[in-house]
C-alpha cells in the first residue's frame, strides 16, 4: 500500500458494534498510510420524535444525543492514541448520508469507512441504509464494515 494514498480517512460512527468495528478499520488504515482521521458522528435528526411541540423537550433530546456523540470521542481517541493518527472528531445535525458526504468533499477526503447496520432488504426498502447510500454517491472509496457475527 502507499503511504500517501489514504492521507485524509473520514470513518462514520453511529456507535453501534459495527460503528466501532469501522473505528477499528479506518484507524489502521490511518496507521499504516500515516493519515489524519476526521471521524464523524451525525445525530440524525429524523429520529426526533414527530410534532415535538415542547422547546424543552426537544433541548433534552438534543443533549442527549449530544452527550452520546461526545461519549464516542473517548473510544475514537483511544483507538487513535493506539494506532498513532492524528484524529479530529465532528459531530453534526442532519441526515446522516448527506452530511457524510458533504463533509467528505468539503475536507477532500480520500476514503470513507463507516459501518453496516446490517438491515433487512424490507428495512432498506422502506428507510433506506446509510451506507449504501454513501457506497453510491461518494465520489472516493468507501469501505463498509460489517459487524461480526459470533
Amino acid at each position: 500500500m502507499e503511504r500517501d494514498l489514504y492521507k485524509k480517512i473520514l470513518i462514520a460512527t453511529d456507535g453501534s458494534e459495527s460503528g466501532k468495528q469501522a473505528i477499528n478499520a479506518g484507524m489502521e488504515i490511518a496507521r499504516l498510510s500515516q493519515g489524519k482521521v476526521y471521524a464523524l458522528y451525525v445525530i440524525d435528526t429524523a429520529d426526533y420524535p414527530q410534532g415535538m411541540g415542547d422547546p424543552k423537550w426537544k433541548t433534552v433530546i438534543e443533549e442527549h444525543f449530544k452527550t452520546f456523540g461526545l461519549e464516542l470521542t473517548a473510544v475514537v481517541e483511544e483507538a487513535a492514541e493506539a494506532a498513532g493518527a492524528e484524529v479530529e472528531f465532528v459531530i453534526l445535525e442532519g441526515h446522516p448520508a448527506e452530511k457524510i458526504l458533504n463533509f467528505a468533499e468539503k475536507r477532500d477526503v480520500d476514503m470513507i469507512v463507516i459501518g453496516s447496520v446490517g438491515k433487512t432488504d424490507v428495512e432498506r426498502f422502506l428507510l433506506g441504509s446509510v451506507s449504501e447510500k454513501v457506497v453510491r454517491n461518494a465520489k472516493v472509496p468507501v469501505l463498509v464494515v460489517h459487524r461480526k457475527r459470533e
